[in-house]
């Protein structure tokens, strides 16, 4: 009976040791294979220096080399370049991460025309990296499957410059303020996102979306809960689709969105105080401006000239100098502006000039000038371009010293 016992004793011992061996062989596996995770690759930069061990420079060359994803994380809260970094061209991606309290890259000793990071491969993140005094490009994105976060880029000529061929980006949370220009697109980009961050002071723009050709196919990029504030014109859309919307823009300077070619939406923002126009639509086709809060403009709060085929809807307008206006359009393919209300005009509510739009169940309260302006176009060449809007339900209230409609005969006795 002992016998029998020690020797289930035995098998059990027999099995138990076993399966510690296939668990220590399971998890030498296991062990291997975490080995190829980004974290088993991390690069450290404990250098403020340019050049050297320690060094951004160095890691960012140990990353570009790893047989698999790298993560190179910053220990330091500075970094002076004398150069350009070398490009990012791990193809399995990069992660670069900043301290808590992010990193400072001054980059002005950097050559004009020279990029700080350029991102050649996919799956590249950079997370909490302020860069600034930048003569050429902070970051130049010629990859695909790129993500900025948390980070800054000032006093640069160009924040982000995105290549033709990238697509699927996220540039969430940072902060753009005092370039020339924030982030600029020169083509239509599948799957990419600006949202939620802030841009202030830039000079020419915050945000550049222009290409040379119309792109009417191609998949908007969505520009969303973003703030703007004092760029000399915030947002410019130019044949690259894009929709722009609940959006902050403050003190405008010369526009806050300013729409040239086909395929942009305008809808659901928020544009308040500024010297100039809040939305200028500008030999456009087929815009959509829908639905955005307009208040305490100098200017136009929406001005529409030498376009065709865009719809002006659901907008309202308060205390601007003049509330939207109509110039020039295509008479094959009018514009319309339906359902908005304006209310509280210095001078005109809706100036028609040479044009003949589609006015259909606005509201025009207190104009202190006209309610409604039409007005013929005469050309320097002496030919003459008749205004003759169609109107329909809208409600122009007059005040004491304005009559309700003024210009031509014939707008005067469309039905309104």
């Amino acid at each position: 009976m002992a016998a029998r016992t020690r020797s289930v004793l035995s098998i059990v011992v027999l099995l138990i040791v076993a399966g510690f061996a296939l668990l220590g062989r399971w998890y030498a596996g296991h062990h291997t294979q975490s080995a190829l995770a980004p974290s088993a690759f991390t690069v450290a930069v404990t250098s403020s220096a340019d050049r050297g061990p320690g060094t951004l420079r160095e890691a960012l060359f140990v990353a570009d080399a790893a047989p698999a994803a790298a993560n190179v994380v910053i220990r330091v809260a500075s970094i002076a370049l004398q150069s350009a970094l070398p490009p990012i061209v791990n193809p399995h991606g990069t992660q670069v991460q900043a301290p808590p309290g992010g990193v400072q890259i001054d980059a002005r000793a950097i050559a004009p025309g020279s990029a700080v990071f350029d991102i050649d491969s996919e799956h590249v993140s950079l997370d909490g990296v302020s860069i600034h005094q930048c003569a050429g490009t902070a970051i130049l994105v010629r990859a695909s499957l790129f993500r900025l976060t948390a980070s800054t880029i000032s006093a640069c000529d160009v924040g982000v410059e995105v290549a033709a061929n990238a697509n699927e980006l996220a540039l969430e949370n940072d902060r753009f303020e005092s370039n020339h220009v924030g982030i600029r697109f020169t083509s239509s980009s599948r799957d990419s996102q600006i949202v939620k961050n802030e841009f202030s002071a830039n000079t020419t723009a915050g945000l550049w979306l222009v290409a040379s050709q119309a792109q009417p196919a191609a998949d908007p990029i969505s520009v969303h809960d973003n703030q703007f504030n004092a760029d000399a014109t915030d947002v410019v859309v130019g044949n690259v689709p894009a929709l722009v919307e609940n959006n902050d823009f403050t003190a405008v300077r010369d526009a806050a969105v300013h729409v040239i070619g086909a395929g942009t939406v305008v809808r659901n923002n928020r544009i308040t105080t500024g010297a100039a126009a809040g939305i200028l639509v500008e030999n456009a086709r087929g815009a959509v401006i829908d639905g955005n809060e307009l208040d305490h403009l100098a200017g136009y709060a929406i001005l529409v000239r030498g376009s065709a085929d865009t719809l002006v809807r659901s907008n309202r307008i308060q205390s601007c100098a003049y509330g939207m206006a109509f110039v020039l359009g295509d008479r094959q393919q009018p514009n319309s502006a339906l359902d908005n209300s304006l209310i509280d005009l210095k001078y005109n509510g809706i100036d028609v000039i040479g044009e003949s739009p589609i006015l259909r169940r606005n509201q025009v309260l207190e104009a202190r000038a006209l309610p409604l302006h039409v007005q013929d176009f005469t050309s320097p060449g002496g030919t003459l371009v008749r205004a003759q809007p169609l109107l329909e339900r809208n409600s122009f209230q007059t005040t004491k010293a304005s009559s309700p409609v003024a210009g031509t005969a014939a707008a005067q006795t469309a039905p309104h």
